[in-house]
């Protein structure tokens, strides 16, 4: 007897006993074993795999030949001479920019992020409002943002996100290094972050290309005599009013 059935006796006509099987009720309409639901879900989304080691290494050697060699030579300096120049090959190159555009622009955003980071460092390090602003120039100089920037409206869309975000990130820590010592009584009044800008640039070139390696010599010279002007108490009056950076991107 299954442990599911039970049973009762009950005489027959010849007086012996059968035993009179009675089973549960069940629905046929219903499934004896149990019935297994399924469901579906959307398929999991699975991160994209980390750049191995050796592939960002291989990255950051081509934007630094990149940035040597724009410096020397300008922004049309062959792409396979930038390839020999980080030790890759050619694929290698064109596997992490597809064009020249891509890689300029890499360049140019990376020297502004480390521009940023100078500034950075110099608000949180310095306890004195202008030296953190000297450092910001020194150091802008050194990454040749003179050089590389006039780079951007010849080869690419000024308004691409990634160039944007460099942008403003730089131009904000500016505000606040120029904020910072006018407000301890050591800027002079009467200039602005674009008269900052347009100094630096000015005083660091020549542009890309045409020997500015031969004049690194005076870059820092007369950049510390423009900083020196910009003290307070300001010995004169400058002419005009003070220049902003918006100033300079409508000029």
């Amino acid at each position: 007897m299954c442990p599911s059935e039970t049973g009762t006796a009950s005489p027959d006509r010849r007086g012996s006993s059968t035993i009179e099987v009675i089973r549960p009720h069940t629905d046929r309409r219903t499934p004896t074993t149990k019935e297994c639901t399924v469901t579906t879900t959307a398929p999991v989304q699975r991160k994209a795999p980390r750049p191995r080691a050796d592939a960002l290494r291989n990255r950051e050697r081509i934007v630094t030949a990149a940035r040597e060699m724009f410096v020397e030579f300008g922004p049309y300096v062959p792409l396979d001479e930038v390839a020999r120049r980080a030790g890759v090959g050619n694929a290698t190159v064109y596997r992490n920019f597809p064009d020249r555009d891509a890689l300029v622009r890499e360049v140019v955003c990376q020297v502004m992020d480390r521009t940023a980071q100078a500034a950075r460092q110099a608000l949180e390090e310095t306890g004195d409002a202008f030296e953190a602003l000297e450092r910001f120039v020194h150091v802008s100089a050194d990454e040749r943002v003179a050089a590389l920037c006039p780079m951007i409206s010849s080869t690419f869309d000024v308004n691409h996100p990634d160039l944007e975000a460099s942008r403003v990130r730089v131009e904000q820590l500016i505000e606040q290094l120029m904020e910072r010592a006018r407000r301890a009584g050591q800027l002079r009044e009467d200039v602005g972050p674009g008269d900052l800008m347009v100094a630096v640039a000015q005083l660091s070139r020549p542009p890309a290309g045409t020997g500015c390696l031969n004049v690194d010599r005076f870059v820092h010279r007369h950049l510390q005599l423009f900083l020196d002007g910009l003290r307070a108490p300001a010995p004169s009056a400058l002419p005009g009013t003070p220049v902003t950076l918006e100033d300079l991107r409508q000029a």
